[in-house]
């Protein structure tokens, strides 16, 4: 199948929906009602380095891929609009493989309302697959950035942290006795992570004054929202919420479960900050599970505290070179 040939059955096989997009594949450029404002982020996932080909499906790829990039919307508590997707192939995946892909993107985008707008496809040595995407919302005060957290705010998550991490570690072939149910989501957690866009508009209407999505662990994201603020985020490891089997998957790798929830990464969950008496609000409308994790204080870092309220090891997830 030519490049040509290859874009047609991608413009055939995904729907385009919403009425902002007045035109999209099939041009030059997409053409896109604006609405309020605008919230654009773009993420790329390489072979050998985000994933394996030998783990994850050409699907998995394609719906990780779009996953981590509307993990960044649902970060601000912005509303998903458009995807642009860009595919390098390597010689040896074939038209099948490539279908197959999208067919993972556009999974993921009919559950989550977004629009597959445009694209490029190019030939490469190894498989990257890079996504744009742009969120909306009604005006920029309704979006929620790294920087708002204050002395005195509560810290909390949303869902269950591990749970990607200990994936991997499946994946690698670690030996853990776990029910088929428990395994079975660990190894989704990993292939096709949710992004929490509902969670992030519900915390972001009801309160939320700083936000970060944990694609890297919350041992390294929680430093670039202190960062961002200006301020100190003390975090106590005993209250994180291990996901069902991380604790034993951990355990029969010699690793410490707190630590491996802590710094793992991939889990795309939300790190959020806000005042203490917005608890209630936050856990009525968030959608899903809030786990409190501590406070926001003056000064600047992450503090990290065990069970004895003692600074813990420090930890550190992902770091981009």
């Amino acid at each position: 199948m030519t490049e040509l040939e290859l874009i047609a059955a991608i413009e055939r096989l995904t729907g385009g929906r919403g009425e902002r997009v007045a035109r999209r594949l099939g041009d030059d450029a997409a053409v896109i009602r604006a609405k309020g404002v605008a919230v654009g982020s773009i993420d790329a996932i390489a072979d050998g380095v985000h994933f394996e080909l030998s783990t994850h499906s050409p699907a998995d790829v394609g719906w990780k891929a779009l996953a981590t990039a509307l993990s960044d919307l649902a970060a601000m508590g912005a509303e998903a609009g458009e995807a642009f997707l860009a595919l390098a192939l390597p010689r040896g995946f074939g038209t099948g493989a490539a279908i197959e892909l999208v067919r993972g993107v556009e999974e993921l985008a009919a559950s989550s309302g977004v629009t597959l707008a445009g694209g490029d496809v190019v030939r490469a040595g190894a498989l990257v697959v890079t996504v744009s995407v742009t969120g909306w919302a009604d005006d920029e005060a309704d979006l929620v950035g790294r920087d708002g957290a204050r002395p005195g705010d509560a810290i909390g998550v949303t869902g269950t942290l591990g749970a990607a991490a200990a994936g991997l570690l499946l994946l690698q072939g670690a030996d853990a006795s776990l029910t088929a149910r428990d395994r079975e989501e660990l190894l989704r957690r990993q292939r096709r992570p949710v992004p929490r866009l509902e969670a992030g508009r519900a915390l972001a209407a009801a309160g939320a004054t700083a936000m970060i999505d944990l694609s890297d662990g919350l041992a390294t994201d929680a430093r670039h929202l202190a960062d961002r603020s200006a301020a100190s985020l003390r975090i106590e490891l005993e209250r994180l919420p291990l996901a069902a089997g991380v604790t034993e998957v951990a355990e029969a790798t010699g690793r410490d479960p707190l630590a491996l929830a802590a710094a793992g990464g991939d889990d795309y969950e939300l790190l959020f900050t806000a005042p203490d008496d917005r608890r209630a609000a936050i856990e009525a409308g968030a959608g899903l599970a809030v786990a409190w994790l501590g406070s926001v204080e003056a000064g600047s870092g992450v503090v990290l505290t065990g069970s004895d309220g003692a600074p813990a090891e420090q930890l550190r997830g992902y770091e981009h070179a």
